[in-house]
This record gives C-alpha cells, structure tokens and sequence, in this order.
C-alpha cells in the first residue's frame, strides 16, 4: 500500500495533472512491533499549524487491512481493540533439576498452567465472569450484512490450515464465524516465557514463568474495564491454589476497538472510488485485528478514518510467503487515485456531517478515560505528568 500510494502520486505528476485534493502522509514501518513513539509523534503534530493541524485535516486513510475473500473489494468500519497481559509465577531464584529437587518444591508452571486453564474453554468460551456484559446488541440489520457478504466457509477453512488436522471450525455458519472474529470478544493463549521450548527432553524446573495471553475486545468494551474483570478474577483462582509462590498480573498494553457508521462522506468516497475502479460495490467489513493508531489518528485531527484495502485475504500478512497479487496492486493504485478524485466532490455539507460524528465518538471515548500525555496507548492514566 506505501508503494501504491507513492505510486499514484507519481501518476499525476506524469500526466501533469494536480492533485484534486491537498494530502499529507505519516509513513510508519513499525506497526508489527508496537509502533513505538508514533502515538506521541502524531499528538505532536496535530496541533495549530502543526502538520497534522486539525483544522486542515478533513479525512484520514488507512490502508493496512485485506479484503474478506480473494477478489471482491471491502471498505472497513470496525477493528477490534486488543489487550495483552503477562501471567507471572515466581517459585525460586534459579532453575532448579527435577530429578534432583522435583518434588520438594512448589513448581511454578504448574500453578500458571492451572491459572491459564482457567481463562477460555477448548470451545473458545471465555471463563472470565462478566466479559460480555457491555457487548454491544446485534441487531437484525447487522444480521443481514453478515448473510450478504461474500465469505466462502470451505474456502476460509482451507486457508485457516485446519483440514487434515481438526478438519473442524468454532462455527457452523458464516454469519457466526465472521461475527466471531469481528463482533465479538476472544482470548488467546500465546505461550510462555521462561519455560523450556527447544528440541529435546530437558528435564528443569523454571524459576520463573511469564504465561502471555490477550482479549480482542470490541464495542462497548474498554481495556480499563477488561483489565479490572481479568484481575479480579485470576486474583479469585490464584487465591483458591493456596500457592505460597509469587504472582504477578500486569496488562502490558491496551487498545480501544473502533468503529464508525459506514454512510459518512468519507466512506462514501471510499465506495464510490470502488465501484468506479472495480465496477460492484464493496462489502462493508469489520476487522478481527487491532490497528490502535486508527484512534489516535481521529482523536489528535479530529477527522473522520476510513480503512481501504488493496490486498486479499491470502496475502499471508506477516508471514514467511507476504505477497501480494499484481492484479490488486495495479488496482489499488487506480483505487486510491479515484478516492482522492471522489474527496474533491464532497461539499462543505459533508464536511459538517463528518466533523459531527467525529465529534461524538471523541465525546463518547473521552468520557471514560484520561489518556496519557507520555504514552497514549495507556488508559487511566496516573502518571506525574497527567495529574
């Protein structure tokens, strides 16, 4: 997407035609590690006559998403938020031999074990009490998006990796699958540092084991409300292994998930530079990951975000085999120029629609929260510098 995007710049250029709509570009190769620092960069920037000034900033773009399937092209309205926490047992001051001190000690993997095993089923059913409780509604309009979208069960299945192995998914339907991995809230086990994972059959007793797990979290959740619920329960079962080990809960980062009504001015733009590139209209998605910049890009310009993609489903983001089909590549670049030329259509009428809603779910976050001055991925924040 960075490419095309520079590409479609050079395209006017070429042809010597100017740019229907003044542009500015925040260019970050950070994303998959934490993108540290940009959230403090951005708020430096969107203040008066600052680069981001958010009185010149309209509408923001973000293209780091895919499509729902291989072909046909999505505008994106929802990401999930995400919050990650480290589950840490401390049993002694060293790794210890588990034929020669097995059995006289308090292990600590096996007190993390048990308290991991305590936070989802193999069903995927979080354990967690009160999880759902603010869960926005389904609605049956919702309900009829997810019937038309163009999602292939069989073909998900394939690429999920699970033929052959489980030959099985959570879900029976489209609309569950695709509201599970969107709508709803999951938590994840990722593994756990400190313990033994190489080849071989290393027999130690870890002095010190950090399980690793998180919760996407969706609309109306928020990570201050997830972290107290995630606490108070494990600080329930910790309290139950009568354990004389040491336990540490700590949320090591927290996103708020995002969403926004698919009919404002900048989405309209979206879809309609789709079907002028693509000729159908696209679906409109919501995504299972979380992108935390997208908020702090609509709080610090107080500007409306659109996600447009250009990749498929397949492209295998981050994996070892990244690709991406030249076909869509060719045809994001005409997607993004064509977006640009929809912009310049909209009146200051849209403008007024759009600075409204950006408005109330600025009003609707920041009722909630503090956000730090240092770091603003932190949420009720105590801090020296924010009080």
């Amino acid at each position: 997407p960075c490419l095309g995007w520079l590409c479609c710049i050079e395209s006017y250029q070429k042809i010597g035609q100017p740019l229907p709509v003044n542009i500015r570009f925040v260019f970050e190769g950070m994303e998959e590690s934490g993108s540290v620092g940009l959230p403090e960069l951005v708020k430096s920037l969107a203040v008066p006559n600052g680069y981001l000034d958010p009185k010149k900033i309209d509408f923001c773009c973000i293209s780091d998403n895919y499509f729902l399937g291989k072909t046909k092209p999505c505008v994106t309205h929802g990401l999930r938020g995400n919050c990650y926490f480290h589950l840490t047992i401390e049993s002694s001051s060293k790794d210890l031999h588990s034929g020669v001190i097995g059995g006289s000690v308090h292990e600590g993997m096996i007190d993390l074990v048990h308290l991991m095993a305590k936070l989802v089923d193999s069903h995927g059913n979080i354990l967690i009490p009160g999880i759902n409780n603010s869960v926005r509604k389904v609605t049956p309009e919702e309900m009829e998006v997810y019937e038309k979208m163009d999602f292939n069960l069989a073909a998900y299945q394939e690429d999920a990796g699970v033929n052959g192995i489980s030959d099985k998914l959570l879900y029976k339907t489209k609309a569950e699958i695709l509201m599970h991995r969107w709508r709803f809230p999951t938590c994840t086990i990722h593994g756990v540092e400190g313990a033994f994972d190489g080849v071989g059959s290393k027999t130690v007793i870890p002095r010190k084991v950090i399980g690793k797990f998180s919760l996407r979290i969706v609309p109306d959740q928020t990570p201050d409300e997830i972290e107290g619920l995630v606490r108070a329960y494990l600080d329930q079962e910790w309290k139950k292994l009568n354990s004389p080990n040491r336990y540490h809960l700590k949320m090591a980062k927290g996103s708020l998930p995002w969403i926004c009504e698919p009919t404002s001015p900048n989405f309209l733009a979206a879809k309609n530079a789709v079907v002028r590139v693509h000729g159908i209209e696209p679906d409109l998605t919501r995504e299972g990951g979380s992108i935390p910049i997208t908020l702090t890009f609509q709080e610090c310009t107080e500007s409306d975000v659109v996600l447009l993609p250009i990749g498929a489903c397949d492209d295998m983001a981050h994996s070892q085999n990244e690709k991406i089909d030249r076909r869509n590549y060719l045809n994001g670049m005409k997607l993004f120029a064509a977006y640009l030329v929809e912009l310049s259509k909209l009146g200051q009428k849209d403008l007024s629609v759009a600075q409204a809603a950006t408005n109330s779910t600025a009003k609707r976050i920041k009722s909630w929260r503090r956000r730090c001055r240092k770091d603003q991925t932190r949420f009720g924040c105590e801090c020296l510098e924010c009080q």
